[in-house]
This record gives structure tokens, sequence and C-alpha cells, in this order.
């Protein structure tokens, strides 16, 4: 039988991170997929526990949280209902948090211990596991999910400039309605680490197998990302799913009990890769 556990982990600056294990009861050590969401995004959106559910039916253990300032709160965590948490977020905080996933599941104090985890990334989150994935050797393989490339393309270079004047920057949310606040700290993360914090460069560092997966269709992160990655790592396994957009062609709320095909390619295509 599939179930699901759930968790609460200490994050950047202490703050609570909600987080859940899908796995078969008949299987409970299995491998550990390790999921981490993108920008606006959380661990409940959309198709994400039909894609946990579907990735236990298959032989994994598969843990999903909500990073710990996404603006989401422990008792809001399908709402942005904390914008100053989500405005005070940093790439380094992000980094911080998967550490401390990967640390959780590695320690065994919860759930049977893993020594590897395997990781899924993103957009945003594809761009976090790339830096993370160079960094530790207990991620053993990378599925990268319409990944960014570059930490500077979440926005526009000409407004960098009148950021850095204000303190703070607004972007729509289109879903939700909200303005999003982006203190310009974010900005600063990454002119204060420019090597950290370089995913082009950490890309060529990666020793771990490693797969890029891109939607051909698009036009949030365009697959010209999904390319330059693969020129800085060529080794790693490279695949385009046509007609898939930047979620596979899911939706929030997402109310079908099957998931969108495109997306189905994707969990196969991830599933084969991590079974090799």
């Amino acid at each position: 039988m599939i179930r699901k556990n759930y968790y609460t982990i200490p994050g950047a600056k202490s703050r609570a991170m909600l987080a859940d294990v899908t796995y078969n009861d008949t299987n409970p050590k299995a491998p550990l997929v390790i999921f981490a969401h993108g920008i606006r995004g959380f661990k409940d959106w959309g198709t994400h526990n039909l894609v946990a559910q579907y990735f236990a039916e298959n032989g994994f253990r598969f843990l999903k949280f909500n990073f710990s300032h996404n603006g989401t709160t422990t008792d809001s965590p399908t709402d942005f209902a904390d914008l100053i948490a989500f405005s005070d977020n940093t790439f380094s905080m992000e980094l911080e948090d998967l550490n401390a996933v990967i640390d959780f599941a590695c320690g065994g104090s919860y759930m049977p211990a893993v020594r590897e985890v395997y990781l899924i990334g993103h957009s945003l989150g594809g761009g976090i596991s790339i830096v993370k994935t160079a960094e530790d050797k207990r991620i053993t393989k990378l599925v990268s999910m319409a990944a960014i490339s570059s930490f500077y393309n979440l926005w526009p270079k000409q407004s960098e400039q009148q950021w850095k004047l204000q303190g703070v920057m607004y972007m729509r949310n289109s879903r939700t309605g909200q303005n999003m606040p982006y203190k310009v700290s974010l900005l600063k993360d990454l002119e204060t680490n420019p090597d950290r914090l370089n995913i082009f460069a950490k890309a060529a560092q990666i020793k771990q197998p490693w797969l890029i997966v891109h939607g051909h269709e698009d036009t949030s992160v365009p697959l010209s990302h999904a390319e330059e990655l693969h020129t800085a790592q060529p080794n790693a396994k490279f695949a385009v799913i046509k007609g898939a957009d930047h979620v596979f062609n899911a939706v929030h709320p997402y109310l079908a009990n099957e998931l969108p095909a495109t997306l189905l390619q994707f969990c196969d295509i991830s599933i084969e890769f991590l079974k090799e």
C-alpha cells in the first residue's frame, strides 16, 4: 500500500519546512528521491502528489518539501501567506534548506536512513539542485526539470539598477494575483557569491549521472537554458519533451486523477534513468 509520512524540518534561520515522504510500505527502504520545487512553488502544488505516488508505485521513496522562505507557512502550506519571509529568501538560503533535507534523510532519526539520494529539481529548484549536486557527494544522480541555467535569468537585467535604489522589486504572480516582493538581498547574494552561485560553472563540475529534461513549449524558461546546461556538461543525458510547457502541462489546482501525458513521459524517462 502507498503511504505518506509527514515531517517538519528546521531550515534557514530555523524556519520550519514541511516535508512528506510517499512510499510503498512493502519496500520502506527503497531508494530515495528528493524533489526541490521552483520559485512561487510548494510541495503540494498541482500534480506533485500524483508524481510522488507514481514514483512510489515504481520502486522509490519520494520526499518533497517546502523551502523555508517560499512564502507558505506551516498553517497555510499551499498559500503565499507570508510575503515577508518570501522577500527575505536567497539562493544561499535555499542551498542551506536543501542541505538540511539531505541531512534529515541521511540521519535516520525519523525514517529509514539512506547513504545516498537522487535529486529532482524543477525550474529555480533545478538551478539550486545543480549547484548542490556539484557540492555534495551524497547526491548520486540528478534530474533537472525545466531548470534555469543562470539565477540572473529570473528577472530583467534592466531592472537591477532601480532594484538597488528601491531595495525591493515586485513581480506579479499571474495565478494568485499577488505582487510578490523580492528584496535586493537576492541580487546581492549573487554578487557576494559569484563562484558558488554560477550554475553554468557548477554544471561543468558535476561528476554524477545527470538527466536534463525540458519541455519544447516552455515559454517561462526557454529550451536554450537546457541547451546551455548540456553544453556545460556534455556527459549529461538530454531529453526534450514535445508539447510540454514549463510545468509539463500541469495546473494548480489539479483535479484529475491521472497525470498529463507530457508529465507522465517526464516521470517515465526519469524513473528509467534512476533505475539504470
